[in-house]
């Protein structure tokens, strides 16, 4: 081993956790792709091509932040914190835009106040977020979850990327109400699997299962490019088109097709156009600390939910599920709240898409880094990496949801207030499309059970605090109504 690798080896810990410099690359690439979308996913959910757009995003006095601005910042704060997070953490999950936060800055904070406003709550989220972890809280409050709670988040996760991908596919689809069905989601188009694109996802599901089996190294980035070379090839053949909300049989996101330019340079224009306090002025500081409550208790679970599941998966939890120097993980990541709200590219949090890196053996910091770089390549690299359709990555996200499911093994179902709970905190998270949401009804019924079972003295205290503190964030809406 020379010097340049030896020196990463000794940062790192690669061989200590066994791994390798490859197998942190290829799980750092990996990790990119089945991320990637979140450069044009968030643009489409924050930003607007223009104001009069019938679906504009816009605030309280009619502004938008532009699509091309917002995938910019998007991919920086992005590229900045997973190579920092890898860097001062040492763990392999991958930070960007965190889903659920964007969609609740665009659709209920900024009609309420101006997009800087917005960012600025973003911000002071963040902030909060940081003392809890500098104070020891979130370490605290972690290590206070059972052990038979953390097995069901890392399931929880499993089932919640696997419905990712099967949606973002075109696999499972909501069916509207002028169906006249009272059944809410189907199988594909009418029953069946009518488009070229989920024809590409499902070649790429069976693709990569078969790498897996067959324990190809690199079988997942292997799956992904080789279905992006078929999805390109039906494409050309087919002229299959985007879906753009009006073509069901259409690419999701990305039509795989060749670029008009390789490159372009980004606009940035978005960093630092924050107001930190400006809400609290708009709109009176009681509604504005709801709003930062809400943003708060979303941050704190999801992302500690996620490294719950990440860490399980790549094994490097204790007995107890505790990850090793989980003080600092939880210090960086609460930072990308800040620095993504500064940017104007809201909250950044640790993706669960990394589980797909760690499945091709990413162990260590190494390969954030390495998904960092590409992310901040993203930025000038913008037409190229859209080539990749969702339909090609998100085969990985069900793979690998498969693998992370493996968790329920660790769970006594034979006891009810244990099974309950964890049962709860699986199927909440895909049903209601949120980690955290999950995390709250498995907090409260656990609560709620072992108290009345007679187990009240194992239960934690903060256990206590955070189940009525989920109490609050649930009936968030009906109090919010009340004090405005």
């Amino acid at each position: 081993m020379g010097a340049a690798p030896k020196l990463l080896d000794n940062y790192f810990k690669i061989t200590e956790r066994g791994s390798t410099v490859g197998a942190e690359v290829r799980g750092g690439v990996v990790t990119f792709v089945a991320m990637a979308y979140i450069v044009v996913l968030n643009p489409l959910i924050l930003g607007s091509f223009s104001a009069d757009d019938a679906v504009a995003k816009t605030d309280v006095l009619g502004n938008i932040l532009p699509v091309n601005q917002v995938a910019a910042v998007t991919a920086l704060v992005a590229g900045l914190m997973s190579i920092v997070f890898g860097v001062v953490a040492n763990y392999p999950f991958a930070i960007a835009a965190g889903l659920g936060i964007n969609s609740l800055l665009a659709v209920t904070i900024a009609p309420q106040v101006t997009w800087p406003e917005a960012m600025g709550l973003v911000v002071i989220d963040g902030v909060i977020i940081v003392v809890l972890a500098l104070t020891g809280f979130r370490t605290a409050v972690f290590n206070a979850i059972p052990a038979e709670l953390k097995s069901a988040i890392a399931a929880g996760i499993g089932m919640f990327i696997a419905f990712i991908g099967l949606v973002d596919a075109g696999f499972v689809r909501r069916i509207p109400d002028a169906a006249g069905t009272t059944v809410p989601v189907g199988l594909g188009i009418n029953g069946s699997i009518s488009s070229w694109p989920t024809v590409t996802f499902v070649f790429g599901v069976l693709l990569m299962g078969v790498l897996v089996v067959r324990k190809v190294r690199g079988g997942l980035l292997i799956g992904i490019v080789v279905t992006t070379v078929l999805a390109a090839i039906i494409e050309a053949v087919a002229g299959v088109g985007p879906s753009l909300g009006v073509n069901p049989q259409g690419w999701n996101l990305s039509v795989p097709a060749a670029p008009d330019v390789l490159a372009e340079l980004p606009d940035l224009s978005l960093v630092g156009d924050v107001s930190i306090f400006g809400a609290f002025t708009r709109i009176g500081v009681l509604a504005a600390s709801l709003l930062v409550f809400t943003l708060v208790l979303a941050n704190f679970f999801d992302a500690m939910g996620t490294m719950t599941g990440l860490g399980k998966e790549a094994g490097l939890t204790d007995e107890d599920g505790n990850l090793p120097n989980i003080g600092r993980a939880l210090v960086v990541e609460g930072t990308g709240a800040i620095v993504g709200g500064g940017a104007s590219a809201s909250s950044n949090t640790v993706f669960v898409e990394s589980a797909s890196g760690i499945a091709e053996g990413a162990r260590t910091g190494l390969a954030n880094v390495v998904t960092g770089l590409l992310f901040l390549a993203a930025m000038f690299l913008t037409p190229l990496y859209s080539v990749v359709p969702i339909e090609a990555a998100a085969p990985a996200l069900v793979v690998v949801g498969a693998m992370m499911i493996g968790q329920v093994r660790d769970i006594d179902f034979t006891q009810f207030s244990i099974a309950l709970p964890a049962f709860l905190t699986i199927a909440v998270m895909p049903f209601t499309y949120s980690i955290a949401n999950g995390i709250g009804v498995g907090f409260v019924s656990w609560v709620v059970l072992n108290a009345a079972s007679g187990g009240i003295k194992k239960i934690h205290p903060l256990m206590w605090v955070v189940a009525l503190l989920f109490v609050a964030y649930f009936a968030v809406g009906p109090i919010t109504d009340a004090v405005t």
